[in-house]
């Protein structure tokens, strides 16, 4: 069962409002918004009206339409684009795990869910048309379209509500989303890439949409470096195989230097490609990937 735990507080809301999503791999939107311009300071001309949506500043509105029509619209301008940003979260059953006597603020799907929630919420703000999916096994479990503040409750609570069960097929699953996107975006993958079929030909699907995208790695510490030794017996979260080992010394070092090379191939894979990719163990403080690691890249600014 999903937990009620807050996604995040007040302090760290307003650090987010202070950020904007870009994607400088992809064109100007098609649809203008009421997004927050890159280009401060300069003159903007009137280019359109939209309807109004909760969460749109008051002062775009056109009270005289609205006192003739009794229809609220709210204006746009010529330099202000917007952006579709699409967020997908790996909702497999593997992503429900936190290290053995580790801090449960720490679990691997709840810091998930905190980036998931956090970059939604940057998106609201700034007028993005944003649409998020979490992936359960061979299910989608869609919010969005959605755009402006109004939607941010609703948002959170979505999010919040999300499980994580079954074994998912990312490349499959990628494929599918990404036939369902209806124009470029901001692609953000938010897995433990944990997935035997692979997840290239998924990745590959977006980018040939004009998408860009960026991966964000989740892994648990003990994933990382397994605290454990001695003779035991270990169950697939996704699949329930059980496979018996001796964990000694050496094998541990040999865990760690494949997990080391896993690791380094998707990166390679990704760089290869013009992805993004951030290393997010849940022992990082979760704000601190936004603030800083696709502040880096530019993805968030």
């Amino acid at each position: 069962m999903a937990d009620s735990i807050q996604l995040f507080d007040e302090s760290t809301q307003r650090k987010l409002e202070q950020l904007i999503l870009r994607a400088s791999q992809v064109r100007a939107g098609a649809i203008k918004g009421e997004r927050r311009s890159n280009k401060r300071g300069t003159s903007i001309e009137f280019a359109d009206y939209r309807s109004y949506v909760p969460g749109d500043d008051l002062r775009r509105v056109d009270w005289n339409i609205y006192a003739r029509a009794d229809r609220p619209l709210t204006k746009l301008y010529e330099d202000e684009e917007d952006l579709a940003v699409y967020l997908l979260l790996d909702g497999s059953a593997s992503m429900d795990w936190s290290s053995e006597g580790g801090d449960p603020q720490h679990q691997k799907f709840l810091y998930a869910r905190r980036l998931f929630a956090g970059l939604a919420y940057i998106s609201l703000v700034t007028n993005d048309r944003l649409m998020m999916a979490a992936i359960n096994g061979d299910q989608l479990s869609s919010f969005g379209p959605a755009r402006g503040r109004g939607f941010g409750v609703p948002m959170m609570r979505y999010v919040g509500g999300l499980e994580a069960r079954g074994a998912t097929d990312l490349n499959s699953m990628l494929k599918r989303y990404a036939l369902r996107t209806s124009r470029p975006g901001l692609v953000v993958l938010i897995s433990d890439m944990f997935s035997p079929q692979g997840y290239l030909d998924g990745i590959t699907a977006f980018l040939s949409k004009g998408c860009e995208v960026a991966v964000v790695h989740v892994l648990s510490p003990d994933e990382i470096e397994p605290p454990m030794a001695g003779d035991l017996r270990l169950i697939d979260v996704e699949t329930g195989a059980g496979q018996e080992v001796s964990l000694d010394g050496a094998m541990r070092d040999l865990y760690m230097r494949r997990m080391t090379e896993w690791r380094d191939g998707i990166r390679m894979d990704c760089a290869r490609r013009g992805v993004h990719y951030v290393f997010a163990p849940t022992s990082t403080p979760w704000e601190k990937v936004i603030l800083y690691d696709l502040r880096r890249f530019g993805v968030v600014k």
